[in-house]
């Protein structure tokens, strides 16, 4: 009989601080476990993967249960900032030399239609989470990047992407920054992540789902099915079970290309609509390390980054303060316009690869357990993309290209170490 230890991913305060989306939603309520139960399918973590893994699931007909100790959406998901950009960790040039050209595009199409996909899910039952489309501003601050740049934009047109480059005089002239290159994409999004959920939520309820509110403590799979045990009496026996516990790793083995670190964000005051660049584009920068940059409805602007190897909550706790006034630094450089005073700042710990990409799929050796986790800076894009994936995975669909995001996947050999803070633009918060 396989088993998985949950109590692992018992770690405590993933985040700190007080991010600035509304409660002002619907909050879905958690039933007590008050009985034994046996469903079709059991999704354990109740944040925007759950949330997502649970409204398609029972909108495909299954029983299902969703499963949290905590308040929904208030783990790892309320940290987020929710810039749903299709752009990963890593530029489509860097996946082209990891992958080859033919799979470093079908990954980043993927991503694309992510986003796509969301959106019209969002649209589609009127989930009111303020969702926005955008445009990415990716901004470079020297020439070597420019010309990096420059050929990321090149690869992107080959693959029908919809990128621009913008030399040092079209980001002047259109956005006023004085950046040496840039690059304008379309089809980014952005949204408050925790209405998102609580929507997706509701929708699950509405559609059969149970949310029930228990800590799942172990995973057992024999005989075709899956039975999690729990902190009370009650066990729950599914056929299938998915692990969606944000950056709360359980007892499983991560391969070497995945990592856990930490980063900062804050939210402004709200703005005088004047103090706003052009059209609120998404702005990150690759800069070591890097900062990025949003807007939301009522103003206020979000920026964040400084992200280090901090795992422990009270060092990273400790360093809020120096970590926001260097953000405030750099924000004001890059926008001079801006009022930084500080509304409200938060940190949070993440989980990211090496290649930049996701790990989705089944765990190895317990076939019936399915799990989504190293979303590092695309966190809401790729947890839809879990969806899709396992839900399919479950509906016994199968398509080749799962394989670039599987657990067990091998990475290229010189990217098996972890990756550098100051190599590509990395967030917990995104």
């Amino acid at each position: 009989m396989a088993e998985i230890d949950l109590a692992e991913s018992r770690q405590n305060r993933l985040k700190s601080g007080i991010p600035p989306w509304s409660h002002a939603g619907p909050k879905p309520t958690y039933q007590p476990l008050q009985d034994n139960l046996k469903v079709d399918a059991m999704v354990i973590g109740g944040g925007i993967t759950g949330a997502l893994m649970g409204q398609l699931l029972s909108e495909r007909g299954l029983s299902v249960v969703i499963v949290d100790r905590e308040t929904p959406g208030l783990g790892s998901t309320v940290a987020s900032t929710a810039m749903l950009q299709w752009e990963t960790d890593r530029t489509l040039g860097e996946l082209e030399h990891f992958y080859g050209f033919e799979r470093a595009v079908g990954i980043y199409r993927r991503s694309a239609a992510s986003v796509a996909g969301l959106s019209k899910l969002i649209v589609a039952n009127r989930i009111a989470c303020n969702l926005l489309p955008r445009q990415s501003l990716f901004l470079t601050s020297n020439q070597e990047g420019a010309g990096d740049l420059l050929r990321e934009v090149e690869l992107r047109r080959r693959a029908g992407l919809p990128s621009r480059y913008l030399e040092h005089c079209d980001l002047f002239t259109e956005f006023e920054l004085d950046r040496d290159a840039g690059i304008l994409s379309r089809g980014s999004a952005e949204a408050d992540p925790l209405l998102l959920t609580w929507g997706l939520l509701d929708i699950a309820v509405k559609q059969g789902a149970r949310l029930i509110g228990a800590s799942a403590t172990k995973l057992h799979c024999e005989g075709g099915h899956v039975t999690a045990e729990t902190d009370g009496p009650f066990v729950i026996e599914a056929e299938t079970a998915v692990l969606a516990t944000g950056y709360a790793m359980p007892g499983i083995d991560m391969p070497k290309l995945h990592r856990t670190t930490s980063s900062w964000a804050l939210a402004t005051i709200p703005q005088d609509p004047a103090a706003l660049w052009r059209d609120q584009v998404l702005i990150w920068e690759d800069s070591h390390p890097y900062l990025y940059m949003r807007t939301t409805p009522d103003g206020r602007i979000i920026a964040g980054g400084e992200d280090d190897d901090t795992v422990d909550p009270a060092t990273r706790d400790a360093k809020l303060a120096a970590k926001v006034m260097t953000i405030r630094e750099k924000m004001k450089r890059l926008w001079s316009r801006a009022d930084t005073s500080v509304a409200t700042a938060w940190c949070g710990t993440f989980g990211e690869t090496s290649d930049g990409l996701p790990l989705i799929g089944p765990v190895p050796s317990m076939p019936q357990v399915y799990a989504a986790y190293g979303y590092g800076g695309n966190g809401i894009t790729f947890s839809y993309l879990a969806a899709q994936v396992i839900g399919a995975m479950i509906g016994g669909v199968y398509r080749d290209w799962f394989d670039d995001f599987a657990l067990d996947r091998d990475a290229p050999a010189f990217l098996e170490r972890p990756i550098k803070t100051d190599e590509r633009r990395q967030s917990a918060v995104n």
